[in-house]
């Protein structure tokens, strides 16, 4: 049955490029006016993903449905999607106005309504009175607003952007992190967007993906990715983490690092070897005599607003993140309340 808040539906999606599998047999859907990040490392499957979603390659298995209507074999000019890559591929021999207005010539659209349409963009990524300048001329962060305002001149329903960010430096990325976030809030379009970059994923996002080796490993909003990951290789990647092995004994309690250690989590097997996940600022120091485990301070990073202390405690090095300092070699105790450790069935994980 269609579900018209499924604007796309990747079913049983795989490519192969010669005898290398890239994608394996991917379930995947996304709702209209949503902002939805595939996130993961370099060959993960990502940008073929986003690629086979746009038109510019085909499954080797699987469909590919556009509000209930399958699209697979559509070439990417009669799909209502635009793309943003990471190399703009601005006109360098056109100015501002030409470059966005190119695709809206191509369709014989009048005058009047090319200029009104362009200077809406302009408005909308802040570079109003830049009509007149060469392309060659703008700075990274400039160049990357004139190639969201080209792609998004055209209206799409979707829009697709291949880690669009990763030219720039830290500063003007953080600021383009928020201002794509509002222009699709404020537009209503369905954006789709790749990075490798976790941080990115989690301040922009209104669901993640994330990959690794073909497949997708867990979906969700990003609060539900970082507090609640499904296994030990999302953990990992998003976020830092402490991942211990793990038993347990019975429902709500797990044992790890020599210690039993009360939890939150039920309906493991008795004695069940798990992998076992506590944020770095999750973990809090107290005094040796009162903590669940003593240690020892081995090391100190400031990291600007916090401290990141590595503690050797039950044979273990604890990653601890405190706005409160203590010295290396220092006698300290950890304590960790039973809803910040997270228990995760153990599995075989690959592209890790």
């Amino acid at each position: 049955m269609y579900d018209e808040m499924r604007l796309i539906e990747l079913k049983g999606i795989s490519k192969n490029f010669g005898d290398t599998q890239v994608l394996r047999n991917v379930d995947l859907y996304i709702r209209k006016k949503e902002f939805l990040t595939l996130l993961g490392p370099s060959g993960c499957g990502k940008t073929t993903m986003l690629r086979i979603i746009g038109g510019f390659e085909f499954p080797t298995e699987g469909k590919v449905l556009f509000e209930g209507k399958d699209i697979t074999d559509v070439p990417p000019y009669r799909r209502r999607v635009n793309t943003v890559f990471q190399k703009y591929a601005l006109f360098t021999h056109m100015n501002v106005f030409d470059n966005i207005a190119f695709g809206l010539k191509l369709k014989k659209m009048g005058k009047q309504e090319i200029a009104r349409r362009v200077g809406r963009m302009l408005e909308l990524v802040n570079m109003e009175g830049y009509e007149k300048r060469w392309a060659d001329s703008l700075s990274g962060g400039q160049q990357q607003r004139i190639a969201i305002a080209r792609a998004l001149v055209n209206e799409p329903e979707v829009l697709l952007l291949d880690e669009p960010l990763g030219a720039l430096d830290l500063k003007l990325r953080k600021n383009m992190q928020l201002e794509l976030k509002a222009m699709q809030q404020e537009l209503g379009i369905t954006f789709i967007y790749v990075t490798h970059d976790q941080e990115e994923a989690l301040t922009m996002s209104d669901t993640i993906a994330v990959m690794s080796g073909g497949r997708i490993h867990q979906i969700g909003d990003p609060k539900k990715i970082y507090d609640e990951p499904k296994n030990a290789f999302v953990a990992d990647f998003i976020g830092e983490s402490n991942i211990l092995p793990g038993v347990m004994p019975e429902d709500d309690v797990v044992e790890m690092a020599g210690q039993k250690f009360p939890c939150v989590d039920e309906g493991f097997d008795k004695n069940e070897e798990v992998d076992v996940v506590v944020r770095p600022e999750d973990i809090m120091v107290v005094g040796q005599d009162v903590g669940m485990l003593a240690g020892t301070v081995e090391s100190v990073i400031f990291k600007g607003v916090h401290y990141e202390m590595m503690i050797l405690a039950g044979g273990y090095r604890w990653k601890v993140h405190s706005t409160a300092m203590q010295p290396v070699g220092s006698e300290v105790g950890l304590s960790i309340v039973p809803f910040n450790i997270h228990i995760m069935h153990r599995e075989a994980v690959s592209g890790k």
